[in-house]
């Protein structure tokens, strides 16, 4: 079987043929020639070469028999896997990202049903919450908890209730799980974030399991409109040739951050799935670029951290090769049981020692 770093740096290349490019073109139109009945591209809202490359690429490596569905956002991703399922009730994890929280709980609202937030973790009260739910939003690592679920079990117990699966693969990127694997219906990415990988992008994509759950996606797709612009998804395919390096040293750097972390006289509490204190470690994926941090001090020790770093970048979102770190609870629509002194911290490429000696100034700097 082909290795995923060799799927990344091979697939979705132009045939080999004497003169052909390395890369696949830009195709830059929103029409194409179409006269009478032949089949072909019509309109770029419906289709367009330059989404195949990646889409290809990216469902090979989550083992889908699809392509994926590129879109222009990770919400347009997410609102369209929503849509997917019949109206009625939302299960959701109680800590997620929170403006997928807000479209499922606009969609249960129009449609007269409602949005159930459980504990993700604990698999008996997520199978509990399933009779009678039309469909499960799952994040494993959560955003910003890092809880992490048993995803083969729910996903059973899902499909025994009538229930669709829907996983967030954001955190865990392919490299680190294959959901379809695990039982899931759907898979979404935020491409914005590992896939792309260099904070210049804005891009989705959903992955579905079945060649009806796909026809469904990309109707919703083509009808909204919330399809990828060319240029977009050409440099998020260029940006995910190297997501197997990127993700190697990234979770490398937040596993090793962590360790020292645990041990730092500063510190209230560190969480990634690699410390032995993590309550359910045997779900975690194969890496985890984010951990949280606690500092002594509370909020406001928390918010001079984020001010007093000098590489460390306080910025919102993930999976650059730049390293960044935000206090959530900052935010008006993050859940009330996030912790207000709670940081995030999603790690870089940077050199470890680098980033160690940069958060240990910082916290000496905040607290003392």
């Amino acid at each position: 079987m082909t290795k995923p770093a060799t799927i990344l740096a091979q697939s979705g290349r132009p045939d080999r043929v004497q003169g052909s490019p390395v890369n696949p073109p830009i195709v830059l139109s929103s029409t194409y020639r179409n006269a009478g009945t032949e089949p072909g591209n019509i309109y770029a809202r419906w289709n367009t070469e330059t989404w195949h490359p990646f889409e290809q690429t990216l469902a090979t490596l989550e083992g889908a028999e699809h392509p994926a569905l590129v879109h222009s956002s990770g919400m347009a991703a997410i609102t369209t896997a929503l849509h997917a399922a019949r109206p009625g009730r939302i299960v959701v994890p109680r800590h997620a990202y929170h403006a997928s929280l807000v479209v499922a709980r606009d969609m249960a609202q129009r449609e007269g049903g409602e949005v159930i937030a459980v504990d993700i973790a604990n698999t008996d009260e997520v199978i509990s919450s399933l009779p009678g739910a039309s469909a499960i939003l799952i994040e494993s690592p959560t955003n910003p908890m890092l809880e992490l679920a048993d995803i083969p079990a729910i996903a059973a117990a899902a499909h025994d209730a009538g229930a669709l699966v829907i996983v967030d693969n954001t955190f865990a990127t392919p490299l680190g799980q294959q959901p379809l694997a695990m039982g899931a219906d759907i898979v979404v990415h935020s491409a914005t974030k590992y896939l792309a990988g260099h904070s210049d992008v804005i891009l989705g994509a959903a992955l579905a399991a079945t060649e009806e759950l796909h026809h469904t996606m990309w109707d919703f797709r083509t009808r909204t409109g919330s399809v990828a612009g060319p240029f977009e998804t050409w440099l998020a395919l260029r940006g995910m040739r190297t997501l197997s390096l990127r993700f190697e040293r990234i979770t490398a750097n937040a596993s090793e951050l962590a360790r020292r972390l645990s041990e730092h006289p500063l510190v209230e509490a560190v969480t990634h799935p690699t410390l032995p204190d993590h309550p359910h470690r045997e779900r975690a994926p194969k890496g985890c670029g984010v951990l949280t941090l606690r500092p002594v001090g509370g909020r406001e020790a928390a918010d001079r951290v984020v001010e007093a770093t000098k590489l460390w970048l306080p910025a919102t979102s993930l999976g650059g090769v730049e390293s960044s770190l935000e206090r959530r609870r900052r935010l008006a629509d993050e859940a009330e049981t996030v912790p207000e002194d709670l940081l995030r911290l999603s790690c870089g490429i940077e050199d470890i020692d680098d980033l160690w000696e940069d958060v240990d100034q910082a916290l000496h700097s905040a607290v003392a």
